[in-house]
């Protein structure tokens, strides 16, 4: 008797080693890969936070904080070979390393894994639209506001709270468009109002649903 095929489990397949994929480990502000770097591969993030940045006529802009379960590095399945963007870990992180080859004939021949890689890839060209008009109609505050609630995917998981790592005030000065001073502000009254939760010691920051009504107004 012809011995049977297992299924096809895109979440295997993004979180264990196998042909053409294997785990690699950083430790906290290692490169993964910098902007101008071949882009052979991408990444599946298994543990840690890693940033994503670009660089531009000498300034370098946080364009992006993903973390796990997120993909890293996806523009190389879409033709690019070079990357546009830089990848940094923020904390100790541990990565499934995708080889492009290997991922794109995955790809074609397992239609669950590409519904679920191009539903993910299409979510995040919309987060980037949404953050385009985010710095053209928004001030700062409500800016502040959106990038807590996507970071501690409240909106995404329709939780009454979520949590994040904590992000330093001048990173998201940077990916707010404003200066640290402003942040500590708004950052002061949102702890104020209750809708985040973090102390001075602590390396989780959480941000509660009400957060919204504030960003709705």
């Amino acid at each position: 008797m012809a011995k049977q095929r297992r299924a096809f489990n895109p979440g295997t397949f993004l979180s264990t080693i196998g042909a053409g994929r294997k785990m690699v480990s950083f430790k906290k502000e290692q490169t993964i890969y910098a902007q101008g770097d071949v882009a052979d591969a991408l990444f599946v993030i298994q543990t840690g936070m890693v940033r994503v940045s670009a660089r531009s006529h000498g300034k370098e802009a946080t364009l992006d904080l993903l973390s796990d379960e997120d993909f890293v590095g996806e523009d190389s399945m879409g033709g690019q070979s070079f990357r546009t963007m830089s990848a940094r870990s923020m904390t100790d992180c541990t990565l499934l390393r995708i080889e492009k080859n290997s991922m794109l004939l995955a790809l074609t021949r397992q239609m669950k894994l590409a519904s679920m890689f191009w539903a993910y890839v299409l979510a995040r060209n919309i987060e980037y639209q949404e953050d385009s008009v985010d710095q053209r109609c928004n001030d700062s505050e409500k800016r502040l506001a959106r990038i807590l609630l996507m970071q501690a995917h409240v909106e995404e998981q329709g939780a009454s709270e979520g949590t994040t790592s904590k992000i330093s005030h001048e990173m998201l000065a940077e990916m707010v468009g404003t200066t640290r001073s402003r942040i500590c502000f708004f950052m002061k009254r949102f702890k104020e109002s209750g809708f985040i939760y973090y102390d001075h010691k602590g390396k989780v920051l959480r941000v509660y649903r009400t957060l919204l009504a504030f960003r709705a107004r």
